[in-house]
């Protein structure tokens, strides 16, 4: 599972905050993506071009049940 970290403040969210990718999908070349926060309890959808300029890349954990 891959996690990634907030760079700017996005929507309501605030810089730092820590997102589980758990899907992304491709339709004629439009990439988006949909990120769960740490705490499971909201969801985000966001393009490509968002990924890159708003989060950043940490780590990928093999299992969801390891400690964040």
């Amino acid at each position: 599972m891959q996690i990634y970290r907030l760079k700017k403040d996005y929507k309501d969210h605030k810089k730092g905050a820590k997102f589980l990718l758990i899907s992304h999908s491709e339709f004629i070349g439009v990439k988006e993506f949909v990120l769960q926060t740490q705490d499971l309890k909201q969801k985000v959808l966001v393009s490509d071009q968002e990924l890159k300029s708003h989060f950043v890349f940490l780590n990928e954990k093999k299992s969801f049940v390891q400690e964040l």
